[in-house]
């Protein structure tokens, strides 16, 4: 998991993408209903940085729930390091295979989904069918935060429609690095939910995560 490592490093490509899940994270808690505890589910979480991060100093953070699921060991356990030294008692860590819907047992409906690091990785046709299931993952107006590289072929325009029919509308979509290679996108749900399945196969994973 060396490439994991460029987090750390100013400047790149994964600390810009970073930072920009990080603001929309922040808007969208922001934005959250004020009248019971947010629900926050984020698959594929790696070492949950984008999340603990944010709760770590956010003012809301007493009424944040938050589940991360990670299937590589030890990114799961330094997230779990992380989130106890931030005095997250609120947010569980799961190692487990994000893409099977069961992995959100529990956690759903979310008023914030986070999809980051996965769409680089799976195919077009599986990220399709991710954004059409996911109103079933999602609480009334939640906001979904997703990221994609723009390398050829870039998928993101693609992305961005597919969220419309899916019926989201876009909040944010920004690509922050100077070489355009990492995509960030919010969407918010403009319709209603629909009823959660478990045993739904989300994607199949591809690639290492570098490309997400």
């Amino acid at each position: 998991m060396r490439w994991h490592r460029a987090y750390d490093v100013e400047g790149s490509p994964l600390a810009l993408r970073l930072a920009v899940v990080q603001e929309f994270l922040r808007a969208a808690l922001d934005a959250a209903p004020t009248d019971r505890p947010v629900q926050v589910l984020s698959l594929c979480a790696g070492r949950g940085a984008d999340v603990i991060d944010v709760l770590r100093d956010h003012p809301r953070r007493a009424g944040v729930r938050a589940r991360l699921v990670e299937m590589e060991p030890a990114l799961a356990e330094r997230a779990a390091r992380d989130a106890a030294a931030a005095g997250l008692d609120r947010l569980e860590v799961v190692t487990g295979d994000a893409s099977d819907s069961s992995a959100a047992t529990g956690a759903v409906p979310a008023d914030v989904v986070l999809a980051c690091g996965i769409f680089g990785n799976v195919s077009a046709e599986d990220i399709h069918g991710f954004v059409d299931f996911v109103p079933a993952l999602c609480a009334p107006k939640a906001t979904v935060i997703w990221t994609r590289h723009r390398r050829p072929p870039d998928r993101t325009d693609d992305i961005r429609a597919w969220f419309d029919l899916a019926g989201f509308d876009e909040i944010d979509f920004t690509a922050p690095d100077p070489g355009a290679v990492v995509g960030v996108g919010a969407h918010r749900l403009r319709t209603e939910p629909r009823p959660f399945v478990a045993g739904h196969r989300l994607f199949t994973f591809v690639g290492d995560g570098r490309a997400g």
